[in-house]
């Protein structure tokens, strides 16, 4: 190979894996570990789904690692098994559709946390009332009533936000804001 082609080929790399460095970092966002997004990104830019080997050596990480990764990915939605006839060894690719992973990823993680504050919220009420009922101090008792109104915003703050996992979990969300055209960038 020419050397010309050899610093394109090598200039090529660096840009994916800067990119690669880069999916890495936003998927934190998600609490995903900058190791798995590094997975998710070397299999998204593969050619051809990887066998945990394969993983292992583009990352040069242990394959235990890559099989806790790929299981990660795999809950997330975010990797699927693939099939290559003759290849006997369990292959994964990336889920190509982001707004498909967003959906899924974002859904299930903040419906844990948002059925978690609503439980909260209601846990405290309950709590609060208790102490209303057993004390005589009528500050206290209107302190209580105050902090209860602020729990009750709080819930409906709360199944609002479970309204709006829902849209985006159901694909709703599509409806007023659209996908992006890959074809036309619109």
């Amino acid at each position: 190979m020419p050397e010309k082609h050899k610093q394109d080929w090598a200039n090529y790399e660096e840009t994916i894996e800067k990119f690669i460095q880069v999916i890495a970092k936003n998927m934190s966002l998600y609490g995903v570990t900058p190791s798995i997004g590094r997975l998710y990104g070397v299999l998204y830019f593969a050619e051809d789904p990887m066998t945990l080997d394969d993983m292992r050596a583009a990352l040069e990480m242990s394959k235990t690692s890559m099989s806790t990764g790929v299981r990660a990915l795999s809950d997330m939605k975010m990797v699927e098994p693939a099939f290559k006839k003759g290849v006997r060894k369990d292959l994964y690719k990336s889920e190509e559709d982001w707004y498909k992973s967003f959906t899924s990823l974002f859904g299930s993680r903040w419906r844990h946390h948002t059925e978690t504050n609503i439980e909260e919220a209601d846990e405290a009420i309950q709590e609060l009332l208790q102490i209303k009922g057993q004390t005589e101090d009528e500050s206290l008792q209107e302190k209580v009533d105050q902090d209860i109104d602020r729990l009750h915003y709080a819930q409906n703050y709360y199944r609002w936000l479970m309204r709006f996992i829902h849209v985006v979990e159901s694909g709703e969300i599509f409806q007023y804001v659209p996908k992006i055209d890959q074809k036309n960038n619109e």
